[in-house]
């Protein structure tokens, strides 16, 4: 599989024509993927004092406004809504892109937001038996099947999902997890993402995905691999870069950092090309706003072009 290029969006501290301005933008100069996130408040944490917008309306935005990218959450957090509304919601934004939508899940890791407003917010492992429940009755609803279902967070008695989605409609996965988040990627999950993390990690976890891949009778090649990167393009010192990033993250900085490319847009490929060679099939740019517009034109129109050269051999893209 060629190696693909995407931007993962943050929708916050930005207004909606800024944000759609650029997804159109994003579209048009030949990315092949669009993200959003799923939360309440900002991220990093700051106490739902930032402008932040919720992840449906906005992704029905970016459907509409999108012609040919593939488009996708990474990821939804599954304590935040019943899976009939999750799983219809996605439909719904699927057909209003043409069946480019792409569906991840995630157990979520925001408790800020969610004791703020009340949601259920179990221990890890309770959401993470949650997060599975409802990765089997999507299953079922992708075949075509009305779902009976008694498992942890998911309740239905015989409930039919019309439309279907436009096609298969791919599932991801997300998380670093590698005995429960991994394994439930190699039994369900069509794609795989990871963020803010070093190659050399990636590379570990990619081959523990393809042992569970192994043991659900899957082969590894039926689960897509990404990476999100942070955005960290500037003229600045690199050093006044990662200060910043210390600032917003705190004691998740440094992990943080180590998952970045940072610098000018010339210096991304030497920074991205460890993840591709760990095998990182699609290469998300992360961005909060604000951005640079002319830094981020300039890796899209320059360094993405250059990297498809280089790591797609044979002019495949």
């Amino acid at each position: 599989m060629a190696v693909q290029f995407g931007i993962h969006l943050g929708p916050q501290n930005a207004t909606v024509s800024d944000l759609r301005r650029l997804w159109k933008w994003c579209d048009s100069a030949g990315l092949d993927w669009i993200s959003l996130w799923d939360h309440i408040y900002e991220a990093p944490p700051a106490g739902g004092t930032q402008v932040h917008y919720e992840a449906f309306s906005m992704l029905g935005a970016l459907a509409a406004d999108t012609n040919r990218v593939r488009i996708g959450c990474l990821v939804f957090c599954s304590q935040y809504r019943n899976v009939g509304v999750l799983t219809k919601g996605a439909i719904s934004v699927d057909h209003i892109s043409g069946g480019r939508f792409e569906m991840g899940l995630g157990s979520g890791w925001h408790d800020q937001e969610a004791k703020a407003f009340g949601l259920d917010w179990p221990s890890q492992g309770g959401r993470f038996k949650v997060m599975e429940s409802q990765l089997q009755a999507i299953e079922k609803w992708r075949n075509g099947e009305r779902v009976t279902q008694s498992s942890p967070g998911v309740e239905l008695d015989d409930a039919a999902m019309v439309p279907p989605p436009m096609g298969r409609m791919p599932i991801w996965i997300g998380g670093l997890g590698r005995e429960k988040t991994l394994r439930m990627a190699g039994r369900y999950a069509d794609g795989w993402n990871a963020a803010y993390v070093p190659a050399s990690e990636y590379r570990e976890l990619n081959g523990v995905l393809d042992d569970w891949c192994d043991k659900a009778g899957r082969p590894a090649s039926a689960v897509e691999r990404s990476i999100n990167l942070s955005y960290g393009l500037s003229t600045a010192d690199v050093s006044v870069v990662k200060n910043q990033l210390r600032d917003q993250w705190g004691a998740a900085a440094d992990r943080i950092i180590n998952g970045s490319v940072l610098g000018r847009p010339e210096d991304v490929m030497e920074q991205v090309a460890p993840f591709v060679d760990a095998g990182a099939q699609l290469i998300n740019i992360a961005i909060r706003p604000p951005w640079d517009m002319s830094l981020l034109q300039e890796y899209v129109e320059t360094v993405v072009p250059a990297m498809r050269r280089e790591f797609n051999p044979g002019g495949k893209s």
